[in-house]
């Protein structure tokens, strides 16, 4: 047993700081409100450090306490990708020793999903913080189509490019849109019998690799991954696939 608690000013002090809003006016009666939730979150000596109005009986709060509760790190079980990350000159050789062609990755920000920062940062040329898109890639066909694109399009627009990889990014979403549109994806392949003709991807600020593999797809990246993270995993998925077949 290793247990642990978070600390603010010494080990296992347990300090922490949530912030939340509750359908209340800013007053005496929304800061008890605040105190009692997190009370019963398990958190102790319980201070509302900053409050203020956000609408008509609207408020918002940080407040800051000590949490009782203690987790053991060692007893919990953590699903990622295991594809070690190859750098873009390993990826480009990787592709031209293991394969006769150029591969094509084609991408969109799904359903009502207007934002491209993400699906722009891992396809396109000049890419993110420093590292290159997938457009900048020697043997690959990078083909981006930008936000709100309906699944049905993505998948014509995948078959007509004869793509091997098929990568959605989901940024912003609310009540779990997000969840719907990307298990309608995976149900339209399989009606159409093409699930396994492609590796597909998916990414985005809520997204990890446990709920990629729960929904159907291959792989998940979350926040702070890069083209080659992407790419590494697909270029080797389709290398295995490939012996496979």
């Amino acid at each position: 047993m290793a247990l642990i608690r978070p600390y603010g000013d010494t080990l296992n002090d347990g300090k922490i700081q949530l912030s939340f809003t509750l359908p209340l006016p800013c007053d005496a009666l929304g800061e008890e409100t605040a105190k009692a939730f997190a009370h019963k979150m398990g958190i102790e000596n319980v201070s509302v450090v900053h409050s203020e109005a956000l609408s008509e009986g609207y408020s918002y709060y940080i407040v800051y306490g000590t949490l009782t509760h203690q987790v053991d790190p060692t007893s919990l079980t953590v699903t990622e990708v295991e594809t070690t990350a190859m750098s873009k000159e390993a990826i480009e050789a990787y592709i031209d020793t293991h394969f006769d062609r150029d591969l094509v990755f084609i991408g969109a920000s799904t359903g009502t999903d207007a934002h491209t920062v993400g699906i722009d940062a891992i396809m396109n040329m000049k890419g993110y913080s420093g590292h290159y898109g997938l457009e900048r890639y020697k043997h690959i066909k990078a083909i981006n189509l930008g936000s709100q694109v309906d699944n049905e399009t993505l998948l014509s627009e995948a078959l007509k490019h004869q793509a091997d990889v098929i990568l959605i990014s989901q940024t912003v979403t609310q009540k779990d849109v997000h969840i719907q549109n990307l298990t309608a994806f995976i149900e339209l392949l399989e009606a159409e019998n093409v699930r396994d003709d492609f590796i597909v991807i998916i990414g985005g600020a809520r997204i990890n690799h446990a709920l990629a593999k729960e929904l159907g797809y291959d792989a998940g990246f979350g926040p702070k991954k890069f083209a080659f993270d992407v790419a590494s995993f697909a270029v080797l998925a389709l290398h295995e696939k490939k012996k496979v077949n």
